[in-house]
This record gives C-alpha cells, sequence and structure tokens, in this order.
C-alpha cells in the first residue's frame, strides 16, 4: 500500500520544527529515521496531516562521554552506537544489544531517539534506557525538560510525550560494575525478542555489592527488575546461585499470551536466560561463588 496524503516540512531548526507540530494541531508525525513510522505509514494505521523531517537539523547525532554518562544525540544512528568504541568501553551492555536490533538495513537508517519514541516493549533500546537509569531531555513549545527512562514509558507503543515535544538527547550513566550480561531469544535474528534480560554486577568483599536487572519481551513496557536486584544482592553466592537467580527473575513478571509465544513461554525462556545472564556476569568478576 502507500501512504494516504499528508503534506511534508524539513526544518533546519528544533524551534521550527516545533512550531510544525504545534501549527498541526496534534496530526503532525515526526520523521527521524523512519524505520517505523514508514511501514505504519504505507499500512495507512497513521495518517498524520504532516511530517515533520528531523533529518535536516544539524547537532542532534552525536555520542559524548561527560563526567560519568555518555551523552547521545537523538538522531544517532543504531550503527553508530554499535561500532562506537566509546559505548563498548563505557555502556558495554549497550555495545553488546546494538548486534541483535533489527538488520543491517535498519541499524544503517534507525536512531535511537526514534526507537525510544515508538516505545516497542521487545525493542532493545527501550529497556537498555530502564537498565541504565537514562535521562532523555525532551524540547517543547515551553523549553526543555529532562525525564527519567522509568517514567517515559507509559504502555505499549506509548509513551509520555505531549504531541508537540521532540527527544533530542539521552544520557546514561555509566555504571561501575566488575560483570555484566546481556541474553536474548528471537525466532530469527533480528526479529523483535520473545524474551531478553540485561545483568550488571558489582562485587565486594563477602559477595555482591551492587546489581542492575532489566529485562524485555515479557510486558507491555520494558521493566527494571529492582526487587530482584536487592534478592541478588542478599544472596550468598553458589553454585546454585543461577537456578535461584532465575526462579527470582521470573517470579516478577507476568507476560501475556500472544499470536508469538504464551506467557508460560517467555516465563520459561525468561527463566533460562536469566540463568545465562548470571552465570556470565559473575564468571566476569572472576569468580562464580
Amino acid at each position: 500500500m502507500k501512504p494516504a496524503k499528508f503534506d511534508y516540512v524539513s526544518p533546519t531548526t528544533l524551534e521550527a520544527a516545533i512550531e510544525a507540530l504545534v501549527a498541526s494541531n496534534g496530526e503532525g508525525k515526526l520523521l527521524a529515521g523512519g524505520q517505523s513510522l514508514l511501514p505504519l505509514l504505507n499500512f495507512r494505521m497513521t495518517r498524520p496531516a504532516v511530517l515533520v523531517d528531523l533529518n535536516g537539523i544539524k547537532g542532534l547525532s552525536y555520542i559524548e562521554e561527560r563526567g560519568g554518562s555518555i551523552a547521545i544525540g537523538a538522531l544517532t544512528r543504531h550503527r553508530d552506537l554499535e561500532h562506537s568504541p566509546l559505548v563498548a568501553s563505557k555502556l558495554p551492555v549497550m555495545s553488546a544489544a546494538m548486534r541483535h536490533v533489527a538488520h543491517l538495513a535498519i541499524r544503517n537508517r534507525g536512531t535511537i531517539g526514534g526507537s525510544l519514541s515508538h516505545a516497542d516493549p521487545a525493542a532493545e533500546l527501550p529497556m537498555l534506557s530502564m537498565f541504565y537509569d537514562a535521562r532523555i531531555s525532551i524540547q517543547g513549545p515551553e523549553g526543555r525538560r529532562t525525564i527519567a527512562a522509568e517514567e517515559f514509558f507509559v504502555d505499549a507503543l506509548t509513551n509520555c510525550l505531549e504531541p508537540e515535544d521532540i527527544v533530542v538527547e539521552i544520557e546514561f550513566p555509566v555504571l561501575v560494575h566488575h560483570g555484566w550480561a546481556f541474553e536474548e531469544v528471537a525466532r530469527r535474528f533480528g526479529d523483535f525478542a520473545l524474551a531478553s534480560i540485561a545483568v550488571s554486577v558489582r562485587r565486594g568483599a563477602t559477595g555482591l555489592e551492587d546489581a542492575r536487572i532489566a529485562v524485555m519481551g515479557v510486558a507491555d513496557t520494558p521493566l527494571r527488575l529492582r526487587e530482584a536486584e536487592e534478592e541478588l544482592v542478599a544472596m550468598a553466592l553458589d553454585d546454585e546461585s543461577p537456578k535461584r537467580f532465575s526462579e527470582i527473575v521470573v517470579s516478577k513478571i507476568s507476560p501475556n499470551d500472544d499470536l508469538h509465544a504464551s506467557g508460560e513461554y517467555r516465563k520459561h525462556l525468561l527463566a533460562q536466560l536469566s540463568k545465562r545472564a548470571l552465570q556470565t556476569a559473575l564468571a566476569a568478576t572472576g569468580r562464580m561463588a
């Protein structure tokens, strides 16, 4: 199919882009990489009156270290994240996860701002923003504000943005951890995840001092499992730790059945991925128990 008729605007500043959105009276859509939007247009699942193309706005594609964080411009492509030495060094879970994002052609065009705004619960970047406690900078008619990733995702394919808002930057705090892992299962490589988990841990003298856990594909939004983090840190580490950890993780989720998999199957997948992830993360710290 072909899209329904729409007007096209190509602003060169954020201010002009916001003005175009305001003028559209809620009937405008933003075009960044277009990897999610264009199929929706072609199937006429969305019919905007105006398409506002952000690609003519300079200064929205970058990866920069700022103190204890990595700041990433909203128009930064997936491929840039995948191959960035800075991301690999400071955000290793992101670097590993990017290889699972769709296919090469999509990674060449897709943007981090577009992925977060699309809010697909089975996409890697929304989960990573939760995992890292990312801060999302948004510009609208009233100026710029920052929203925590946990407040950004409202429901499946739904975010907290107003119609005139534009994501401009995402800041990812760097984790000081000793071991990490990212695990994912999809029907085919490049498909959306049926289940996925990211784990990061920091060792202390007698056990774990800190842990970070996020999952996706098992709820209407990506999830940060804070209770499971606390239980993992309190756990005595031994050969049975991965099994106990998988039971903890599965106890925190309630996935629904859908056309791709049953809720029970997703639980089973996540249990196996959780075991593998903790084994990998602990092994990277130098000791399994």
